[in-house]
């Protein structure tokens, strides 16, 4: 078995079947997608929606694409037309460009609204209130769905401070959910940090190197 199949297939067996994995293929060539698609994988995360594209059209349409980076509204009309899921709304303008790129399409895309949990100024992100105003507004929408939060913690050693935002992002998670049937995906935690993730309750991890070694420039 071929060492990206194996690293997949290790996460999944220490994850277990309540997380779902997105495999982060950011700058991975074809061939080593369709490693991980060949041991039926099928969600995989981009960052660059021209790169996600590409890669759309090269490969079997039955993936999951996960849009995992910051978006321009400019170009959310590309990724309209097939992307699965929005990891990274962080915004009332692009809510509204996705929700019109949708309808277009006839498509209703689900999202998940970046909570900013991480005082890093490199971070994107919504406040708490930020959030709020989104959910309330999001009956006016009929071709966008938010199901969830994503949240990036700090990139630090302290696991206290890791461990303290990933308990900020479920606290509002659990809160919104109370009173809200669609909201089900909390995505939190990446190679550094999945398992204190999962410990804080994230059912979405985003994993890059763990699974196809360390990015290539």
């Amino acid at each position: 078995m071929d060492s990206i199949q194996k690293n997949l297939k290790r996460i999944k067996n220490e994850v277990g079947d309540n997380v779902l994995v997105v495999a982060v293929s950011k700058t991975k060539s074809i061939n080593l997608i369709k490693k991980a698609y060949e041991t039926g994988h099928r969600d995989f995360g981009e960052n660059k929606i021209q790169e996600m594209t590409s890669k759309f059209n090269d490969l079997p349409k039955d993936i999951n694409w996960h849009m995992i980076g910051h978006i321009q509204t400019n170009k959310v009309k590309y990724l309209a037309p097939y992307v699965s899921l929005i990891h990274s709304l962080d915004s009332l303008k692009l809510a509204k460009e996705i929700n019109k790129q949708a309808i277009k399409n006839n498509r209703i895309i689900e999202c998940l609204i970046q909570y900013r949990i991480s005082n890093e100024e490199t971070k994107f992100g919504l406040n708490q209130n930020e959030v709020m105003d989104i959910i309330n507004l999001q009956d006016n929408f009929g071709g966008l769905r938010i199901t969830g939060l994503m949240g990036m913690a700090s990139f630090v050693d302290d696991q206290n401070v890791i461990d303290k935002e990933f308990k900020k992002l479920k606290t509002l998670f659990d809160k919104i959910k109370l009173s809200n049937k669609k909201f089900k995906i909390i995505s939190m935690g990446m190679t550094l940090d999945y398992n204190l993730a999962i410990k804080n309750g994230s059912n979405m991890i985003r994993i890059g190197s763990k699974i196809f070694g360390e990015r290539d420039v």
